[in-house]
This record gives structure tokens, sequence and C-alpha cells, in this order.
């Protein structure tokens, strides 16, 4: 118990991050808060889409290279959930991994005009608030106020104004940072194509029941194995990774991150340890493997909702999976289709189809133009319906399902965006 002007500092140590809690008495707390109303350079922008939606999730490109799990990035989707998606590959399971979560739960930013969707980006940091958000459903609890903070140093940074305690009981709900890779292994179904499917390699998970108001959660990057731009280096790193050297990718490893699929590709984790750098640079083992354009990520491949494939996940809702160990005792979480499988005869057929049908409605209206006096004429002009129906995004599912959108200039009462993601 602590006393009334007491202050609570809990440190842990999760191998990529060491996290500091600071509690409401800390000043160190509330000199963590970025004011984003009153910051100084770039000013605070409203993102008029999520500020208005529901279970919608909007790229947002960075003006720095933002450090995470000793990865850079240049680009992240902020998500109305309460968390920002770090993945290349956009599917509708955003909340299963590959996130910077500081409250990671089902909000809805449109249900009230006060409720907002803010972000900042200063050169140095990226902020990103959601002020005012209220769970769907559970209205009657009150708001919630908290950010998170990407600093170009590679610190995160969750502040909390204002929470509330959320029972799991009632609500799936989540908070910490977790990544994964990619690998592309045979689909089962159809044995011609391929799927990628995600494992997620860390998380770390913060106890939500002890977030409280005026609180904040500092993340600092410990130093990995990605870092090291030398064999020397590499092999002599006294990290707490088992850090390895593969010469002909010319990169540090410890064989776990978002590069794994290229390392094994390459043969690199079957060096022996007892190599020097001289017998790395000469040993002819590694090879290209036979696809020589691979890339361990294909970032212009998005998934629709439907074509994702999930393997074996029952969940109540995409905060809660259930995972199972693989060999590493990492957790297969999800799989993605992989992008260029063979076209088959029907999907050929039909688009013959789609062409002639096509084709016809052309010379259609052609004729129709040209003989407007024509029976076939009167008879659609007779017809015409008085207003066309506006196509609507719906989700047919209670599962938590994002879909991406696109940034434009939307309104909320007293908030313009004034300019595009």
């Amino acid at each position: 118990t602590l006393p009334p002007n007491g202050t609570r500092i809990v440190e842990d140590d999760h191998s990529y991050y060491v996290s500091r809690t600071y509690g409401p008495g800390e000043a160190r707390a509330k000199g963590l808060w970025v004011d984003v109303a009153a910051a100084d350079g770039s000013p605070a922008k409203v993102h008029g889409i999520l500020s208005n939606t529901h279970r919608q999730a909007s790229r947002v490109l960075l003006s720095f290279d933002f450090p995470f799990y000793g990865h850079l990035l240049r680009q992240v989707t902020v998500a109305t959930g309460g968390f920002i998606f770090t993945g290349d590959v956009v599917h509708r399971m955003l909340t299963a991994t590959q996130y910077v979560a500081p409250l990671m739960a089902n909000f809805n930013p449109s249900y009230s005009r006060n409720s907002t969707v803010r972000y900042l980006d200063n050169g140095t940091v990226f902020v990103v608030q959601w002020d005012k958000v209220y769970l769907q459903g559970k209205e009657d609890m009150g708001s919630f106020t908290f950010q998170a903070a990407l600093h170009s140093d590679g610190r995160i940074v969750f502040g909390y104004k204002e929470v509330r305690d959320i029972s799991a009981a009632q609500h799936p709900v989540k908070a910490g940072l977790s990544d994964a890779f990619m690998v592309l292994n045979p689909s089962p179904d159809v044995p011609e194509s391929r799927r990628r499917t995600i494992y997620e390699y860390h998380r770390v998970e913060l106890d939500t029941s002890k977030i409280s108001s005026m609180s904040a959660v500092e993340f600092t990057p410990l130093p990995t194995c990605l870092q090291h731009q030398s064999c020397e280096m590499c092999v002599t790193s006294e990290l707490t990774f088992n850090c390895s050297w593969c010469h002909v990718l010319q990169r540090c490893s410890s064989g776990f991150d978002r590069y794994r699929e290229e390392w094994l590709s390459y043969g690199c984790g079957q060096k022996s340890d007892e190599k020097t750098c001289e017998d790395l640079a000469e040993d002819d083992h590694y090879s290209a493997p036979p696809d020589s354009s691979f890339s361990p990520f294909d970032e212009d491949v998005t998934t629709s909702t439907s074509s994702l494939f999930i393997n074996s996940l029952t969940t109540e809702d995409d905060t809660k999976l259930n995972q199972y160990a693989g060999g590493d005792g990492k957790s297969l979480i999800l799989s993605l289709p992989k992008a260029g499988s063979p076209i088959h005869t029907g999907t050929i057929v039909g688009i013959v189809l789609a062409v002639l049908l096509i084709a016809a409605i052309i010379l259609a209206g052609i004729y129709i133009n040209s003989h407007p006096t024509s029976n076939a004429a009167l008879f659609f002009i007779e017809r015409r319906p008085h207003h066309w129906p506006a196509m609507k995004f719906r989700n047919h599912t209670n599962h938590a399902t994002y879909s991406e959108v696109e940034p434009a200039s939307h309104e909320k009462e007293g908030f313009v965006e004034a300019e595009q993601c």
C-alpha cells in the first residue's frame, strides 16, 4: 500500500525492451505526457475518418525512421481500437500481433462528437492520442483519454490521462508490444500455391488492471543483433541473444526477427559458432535460393477479409486467440495467401465472361444513344430509378475486424482534417 503522496515505479526487463511504469504520484509520469494541443512545431491533426468510424484503421507515414524490435519503420497503421499496427501486410486480424497498444479495446470514436483520434509528428516523435473515446456497448462507463508516443531513438511511451477499469470478463482488452515474422508455406488446400504464415516471436504484456489515470509506461529499447554492421562486432557481441553473422546477407541476427525467412532460405542458421569471420568470408557454403528475387516482405500485398485464411482459430474477439506453440515455443497466429498464386481455369472463364458482359453493356449503351426513340431505349427510360443507392461497408460478423481506409477531408464538429496522412 502506497502512502497518500507516494509513488510507484516498476521496472521489468523484457529482453527487447525495459519497461518502467510510473504511478500517478510520480513527476516523471506527468513529464512523459505530450500535450498535442500545445505542441511546438507541427500542429496536431485530427484524423477525420478514424474520429468518425468504428473498427477502422488508416496508414500514416512517419517523417523519421522508427526502430521497432531493431527494425526501422517508416509507416504505421493507426486503429480506432487504441493501438498502432506495425506490420507491412494489412489484414483484418490486426489485433493479433505486431502492435504498439497502450490500451487495445473495442473503442468507438463515432459515438460522441467530442471523441477524436489525433496524431502529431514533429520529426523526433510521433504521437497518437485517443481523446474522449467510449467503449462500444459500454458507453455508460465514461470516456477514455490516452496516447502512444513513438520516439526516433526507439523509446515508446504510453500515457494515460483518463482511464477506467475494464474487466476482461466484460470486454477483451490488452496492452503492450508485439512483433512477428512471416514465412511462406505451401497451402494444404491448394498445393500449387503458397501462403504467408505469421509467427509471433515476442510479446510484452502489461497488467491492464494496474493501468490508472495520470500514469505512464516507458519502454526503452535494448540492443539487438541487427544493430551490428560487421562480422567482428557481431561474433564478439555480449548481448543475451545468440548473434551470428551471415556473410551473404551481410547481416547479424539471432534468427528470430522479421527477416527470418530470408535468413533460413540462405542457410544462415546452419553455420558453426567456432568459425571465424575470415572463414565465413571464404566459405562457399552459402548459395542463393532458387528464387533469386526473394524479399522477406512483399510490401504491395494487401489482403481483404474475403481472402483471409485462418487456421484453427476460434475467437470471441480478435484480442483473444487460441495459440499453440511451435518447435521454438513461438505462437502461430494466422495465415495469409501468397500473392501471385496460379490462376485457375474457372478464374479465366469468369474474366472472359465479365469482359463479354461489359462489351455487351457498352454496345447496348451506344445503340440506345444512337436510337433514342427505339423500343429498347424507351423501355430503359421508363424504368430508370430515381436514385442509385450508395454502397456502404457493413460488418456482418461479431469479430473485431478492421478495414483499411484512405485518409480524406472529413469534418467533425470543431475539427477539420487539414490534409492527408
